[in-house]
């Protein structure tokens, strides 16, 4: 139970992937600590999204923890992509394995956050209005947790059920014979049509951007079943042949090529130009990678992300095989998108394109026939009335900063971080603000993020906050502020190497684009993982320069 009495010396705000390695960190150094977390139990994103079809994008033996051996090897993962049910199993195992759950406050939301200059601690309000102190605070709070959710008009008419992919209700959902519209065609959509068109009567598709996705290829894993260990082979990238007991056997290596990686995945590497090999070569290696599956396909060739000549190639190569794999033309032209290929996230799929052949599907064009408003019975466009039942908002979320905004973080001389990064998110290092002391966040803007494994990054931000906090444990520092001016640099910094990549060549989430009125600026560090990590690891090296200790 929370005491306010006392100062915690560090409090942690969320129980997801980044909350509970944090807890089991500050457990590790003897910290007197405890995280808060908004939902009745652990998994943070995982614990929140069960629409149907949910699965992660990252292979499964990659995306998971690294810093308990024992952890690694006797977990074991069935899917090639784990799915929404397995990740939370394996989040609630480690909240169990290391007992981390007597830590944990659940069903606690924090409101607001405010530096107390004079006593050097921060001073929180939950929403029970219960006092939490504490001298550090880390806001694991996730990148994509608080939902988007347009103001469509007269939303509040509609008779039927509504429900959101972000935050879908715990208990089974009947959809057999209904009339079901899904609003948006991102990650969450492409995950949920193809489970859902086999049990509604109809479904509409309402989709205002074509989104590119490819297959995942996702399948059971295997063992090795009584073959020994002269036989294993060492992972060399992405391989969809390996074994679990390889994979496992040969883990060190395996997770050293990740860190050593741009995105923190072990990924199979083609150092060549898409435009300096033939057209033939260069469609055997994009049909390979289709076959294969996953997002290694956007690493085929080395320049993708960075010529839109060569990007251009593989945008060319998708679209063609919508065009083979959606039977009507029309459709195929509408699902088609027009920028380049990884501009926003790409998708991973099972059977997303080829659900358009179904009979009870029809797909609606909002950008030729907008959305005009809700009804008692549905939704009218410009031109038609849809009639449903239920109507699914795969709308996506206010990323990196929406969850921030919503809690009340005040710094120093009364400074707000929402009014401070009103025009764009300014920190060093995506791990703290000017003129908020003592705080660490974890995998927001400024760092790789969401562009990368996020379970790696994760590890590295905490390795890094807590060899932090013992620094300054050993050299009687008790305040640590990131500079203004380290602060300015690193922000223009990510700017500039955002410029040239596909990444920031079209509007998407990265930059704000989906939320009305938030400032447009490329939030997550895209020079990579490893140069990151280079950074962070001079910073600390250097006496954690670019920081106000004192």
């Amino acid at each position: 139970m929370i005491s306010n009495k006392k100062i915690y010396d560090l409090v942690i705000i969320g129980a997801g992937f980044a909350g509970l390695y944090s807890l089991y960190k500050a457990k590790l150094a003897k910290l007197n600590v405890i995280a808060i977390e908004r939902a009745s139990n652990v998994g943070g994103t995982w614990y929140w999204n069960r629409y149907p079809g949910a699965r992660c994008d990252v292979e499964s033996m990659q995306y998971s923890y690294q810093f308990s051996n024992e952890l690694q090897e006797e977990w074991e993962w069935t899917e090639k992509y784990a799915t929404q049910p397995e990740i939370l199993k394996y989040a609630n195992h480690v909240a169990d394995r290391f007992k981390l759950r007597e830590n944990i406050q659940f069903n606690s939301e924090i409101k607001s956050a405010k530096f107390n200059s004079d006593k050097n601690h921060w001073e929180l309000i939950n929403n029970t209005n219960q006092l939490i102190k504490t001298k550090f605070c880390i806001m694991a709070t996730g990148c994509l947790s608080t939902l988007n959710k347009p103001k469509f008009k007269n939303i509040e008419s509609f008779k039927g059920e509504i429900y959101h992919t972000g935050n879908w209700p715990h208990h089974h959902i009947n959809l057999k014979n209904k009339k079901v519209g899904i609003i948006g065609t991102g990650s969450s959509a492409i995950q949920c049509i193809p489970e859902i068109i086999n049990e509604v009567e109809h479904l509409y598709v309402f989709q205002r951007t074509p989104h590119y996705t490819v297959p995942a290829r996702n399948k059971p894993l295997k063992y090795l079943k009584g073959k020994t260990k002269k036989y294993m082979r060492e992972p060399v990238g992405y391989d969809n042949d390996l074994f679990i007991e390889e994979v496992k056997y040969n883990y060190s290596n395996f997770r050293l090529k990740a860190q050593n990686s741009v995105a923190a995945m072990a990924l199979p590497i083609n150092h060549q130009s898409a435009l300096n090999v033939s057209k033939e070569r260069r469609e055997t290696v994009f049909e390979d990678r289709w076959n294969k599956g996953g997002v290694p396909f956007i690493a085929a060739f080395e320049d993708l992300n960075f010529d839109r000549e060569a990007n251009e190639t593989a945008a060319k190569f998708v679209r063609n095989k919508i065009k083979s794999l959606v039977k009507d033309s029309h459709v195929a032209k509408l699902l088609t998108p027009d920028y380049p290929i990884g501009c926003k996230r790409l998708a991973v799929d099972s059977n997303y394109y080829e659900s358009y052949n179904k009979p009870n599907i029809s797909l609606v064009d909002l950008k030729t026939t907008p959305l005009e408003e809700f009804y008692a019975k549905g939704i009218n466009t410009s031109k038609n009335h849809y009639e449903l039942d239920i109507i699914i908002l795969a709308t996506g979320f206010d990323a990196m900063t929406g969850t921030l905004f919503n809690i009340d973080i005040e710094g120093k001389n009364n400074i707000k971080l929402k009014n401070k990064w009103s025009e764009g998110p300014k920190n060093y290092l995506g791990l703290a603000s000017s003129g908020f002391p003592n705080l660490f966040t974890i995998s927001g803007p400024g760092s790789p993020s969401v562009l990368t494994n996020m379970i790696v990054s994760i590890e590295q931000h905490v390795n890094w906050i807590f060899d932090c906090i013992e620094y300054m444990k050993n050299n009687n520092k008790n305040f640590i502020e990131a500079s203004l001016k380290a602060e300015n640099e690193w922000y223009k910094h990510n700017q500039e190497v955002s410029i040239d990549h596909v990444r920031s060549s079209c509007s998407s989430w990265y930059i704000g684009a989906n939320i009305k009125g938030k400032a447009k600026n490329f939030m997550p560090y895209v020079g990579g993982y490893s140069k990151y990590v280079e950074k962070c690891d001079e910073v600390s090296k250097n006496n954690y320069q670019g920081f106000i200790l004192k």
